[in-house]
């Protein structure tokens, strides 16, 4: 996570609440500390809270990569804006210039 002082969305605290799914279904967590880690999951303020719920668990690998290919499909999505903004630009500068 970034920053241990910033404010945790709730799209952070859905990513620490699956990654806890994750432990209990490996057989890391018993279902009692799942579901204690979960309502400290929803009364978390920053993401240094969030951080502290799972500090004792390993690292997941598999949301790690699955976070970088949601990175990439933003950038891709985004790249794909840029370009039809820039085509719709030129678009409307040719009509613009055969109508004058």
């Amino acid at each position: 996570m970034s920053d241990p002082g910033l404010r945790a969305s709730d799209a952070d605290r859905a990513r620490v609440v699956a990654a806890l799914e994750r432990h209990t279904a490996a057989g890391r967590l018993t279902l009692d500390e799942f579901a204690d880690r979960v309502s400290r999951v929803f009364g978390a303020a920053t993401h240094g809270d969030l951080a502290a719920i799972t500090r004792d668990l390993p690292a997941d690998p598999a949301a790690e990569e699955a976070a970088l290919e949601i990175r990439r499909a933003h950038a891709r999505q985004l790249a794909l804006a840029f370009a039809l903004a820039t085509l719709t630009l030129v678009l409307l500068g040719v009509v613009l210039a055969l109508g004058r």
